[in-house]
């Protein structure tokens, strides 16, 4: 009697904590939320909450299906590409339940998007309402959604709907545009061909005054000036990655990886080959990966173009404010 006395009084307990707001762990492919076993629960019940089938959760918890579960026994549900979506639409009878992240220590916005799926950071910032580029320890962020059942899922009283509600598109780049010439021109394009092939001293109007082209160095270069006035600053040569973003394209917003400098410093880097520079935050430190490798910098696509630097690494040189 005492017993079921006991778990009568513990069962709410349960509930409230099953009800917060759904916290993911790890690093894709291996992303997951906690879930405490309650009351009557089983790997069936459990599997209709977050919409994963039991045969998912037992294996990725090396357990066997056969063998049930405690309770109060803490079990890791996998978010995979059947119930965890950073984009798209779900069914009439479905709904998009926000799932969490929270800061650690000093990550910053990019490490954590890059940790969870490669989520583009725009869309990161855009989900959380986020103007700049850094945030504190503890923070909590959405960093996509659970696609639950409505008539299943104690979670879907939480549910923003059937659309992940993002804005953020891909920029593409306008190429510059060429004149096509016809391999085998008719005579009347050939007649205009030698119109517009004629020396240029036939020409009888005044040749027009040509504007030097200014180097478009991004809109971080005041905060660049601000920084280095006054203060100890560092010049290094190396090595330039490149990561891809969509920002930059039009802003001019460009954003760097570095190791040394904290984030929020503004780098000037400079292509040596050309002598072209631009103005780059840094979001955070590089990645421990292999194709970060030696490397000094790595920076977005957007401002490796304005450097006129090719698809691959690329010597450089830069300096910031210590």
């Amino acid at each position: 009697m005492k017993i079921i006395f006991f778990l009568f009084l513990l069962a709410p307990l349960f509930a409230i904590a099953q009800d917060k707001s759904p916290i993911v762990e790890g690093i894709s492919p291996g992303l997951y939320i906690t879930h405490k076993v309650a009351p009557k629960e089983n790997y069936y019940s459990i599997g209709r909450i977050y919409n994963i089938s039991p045969k998912d959760i037992a294996p990725f918890n090396n357990l066997q299906l056969e063998n049930g579960l405690t309770l109060g026994q803490g079990i890791k549900i996998p978010l995979n590409s059947t119930n965890f979506f950073q984009s798209g639409m779900a069914a009439a009878d479905e709904t998009f339940v926000p799932v969490y992240y929270a800061v650690k220590g000093k990550e910053g916005l990019y490490r954590v998007a890059l940790n969870h799926n490669d989520l583009p950071l725009e869309t990161l910032k855009q989900w959380n309402n986020i103007k700049g580029d850094a945030v504190k320890n503890g923070t909590r962020l959405v960093i996509g959604y659970l696609k639950v059942k409505t008539a299943l899922s104690s979670l879907a009283k939480n549910g923003i709907g059937t659309s992940i509600g993002s804005t953020v598109v891909a920029t593409v780049k306008t190429e510059e545009t060429k004149i096509p010439v016809a391999e085998n021109p008719t005579p009347a394009v050939k007649e205009s061909q030698k119109e517009t092939a004629k020396p240029a001293e036939t020409v009888t109007a005044e040749p027009k005054k040509t504007t030097p082209v200014r180097n478009t160095v991004g809109t971080f270069k005041n905060q660049y000036q601000l920084q280095v006035k006054n203060s100890e600053t560092a010049d290094e040569s190396g090595t330039a990655g490149i990561f891809k973003s969509s920002s930059g394209w039009t802003d001019k917003k460009y954003y760097c990886l570095h190791n040394s400098a904290s984030q929020g410093t503004i780098i000037k880097i400079t292509n040596p080959a050309n002598g072209k520079f631009v103005f780059a935050k840094v979001l955070d430190l590089m990645p421990d990966i292999k194709q970060n490798e030696g490397l000094l910098i790595a920076i977005s696509n957007a401002a490796a173009d304005e450097l006129g630097a090719g698809p691959g690494n690329f010597n450089c040189s830069i300096n910031y404010s210590k």
